[in-house]
């Protein structure tokens, strides 16, 4: 049998429902929280308050210095007989430069040697621009960290320079790269767009030979050539001049590849 469900009278018609029993009040809801939050929030800010009482009273804490107040150095000399390009200006060079400079070619036997080493920026820059504070803001642009040079001279007819430019990363290393690129097939540098460097990819090497002598009346011609190879975030910049108008490949081919295999 199904139980019988209890089902409250239904009010009849026109009946009004029963008022509420107003005699308990009502509860506030949340009361209580909200003490509770007021209160923990000036617990908060007494404290602050105390804190910065109690620093203030306090002797001040000295704080480290931010550097070295004496760093060793080495001390510039003054020239004389005993002193060196180094040693005159010496905090000029970085001990990088050193690592760097060891990587050149070695002047050959009877050749004369011009210079052999490093180079601040911007000496580099004013012997090899033609607008030596543009040349630098470029180096100083592409991050250059390291230079070194290698000049000699044979036999009065022959002269060679190497520059080896170390930059903080590969990007620097190609802008210096493909900035001597796009002006070196331009007539007044060596005027043919050049070749592949031999074993070299190309995009990484070209070298060039000018196209014409440069003369001058009372001068012997003066016939360039110049090889340019990038290795990681290092230019190698191979120069190669002749005074009486005749260069041969093989020997600027030669000089690039003994040069490269000291990188």
């Amino acid at each position: 049998m199904e139980h019988e469900q209890t089902i409250p009278e239904q009010r009849k018609e026109g009946e009004s429902a029963p008022e509420p029993d107003t005699s308990v009040p009502r509860r506030r809801v949340g009361r209580t929280a909200l003490l509770i939050a007021g209160a923990a929030v000036l617990g908060v800010l007494a404290g602050t308050i105390t804190g910065y009482a109690v620093q203030y009273h306090r002797e001040p804490t000295p704080l480290p210095p931010l550097a070295q107040q004496e760093m060793a150095a080495p001390q510039p000399q003054a020239m004389g007989d005993a002193t060196t390009r180094r040693s005159i200006n010496a905090n000029r060079w970085h001990k990088a430069d050193e690592e760097l400079a060891k990587k050149l070619l070695d002047v050959p036997g009877g050749a004369k040697t011009e210079f052999w080493g490093s180079a601040s920026v911007d000496e580099f820059s004013a012997g090899y621009f033609e607008d030596p504070s543009g040349g630098l803001g470029g180096l100083i642009s592409d991050r250059v960290q390291s230079i070194a040079s290698a000049q000699w001279s044979e036999s009065d007819r022959n002269f060679v320079e190497i520059n080896l430019l170390q930059f903080h990363d590969r990007d620097g290393a190609e802008d210096f790269q493909k900035g001597i690129e796009e002006y070196m097939p331009t007539k007044k540098f060596a005027g043919n767009a050049g070749k592949e460097v031999p074993g070299v990819p190309e995009d990484f090497g070209q070298l060039w030979i000018n196209s014409k002598a440069h003369e001058e009346p009372g001068y012997h011609p003066l016939l360039g050539a110049r090889a340019v190879v990038r290795r990681g975030d290092i230019v190698m910049s191979v120069k190669y001049t002749n005074n009486r108008g005749e260069i041969d490949e093989n020997v600027l081919v030669e000089l690039v590849k003994r040069q490269m295999e000291r990188l």
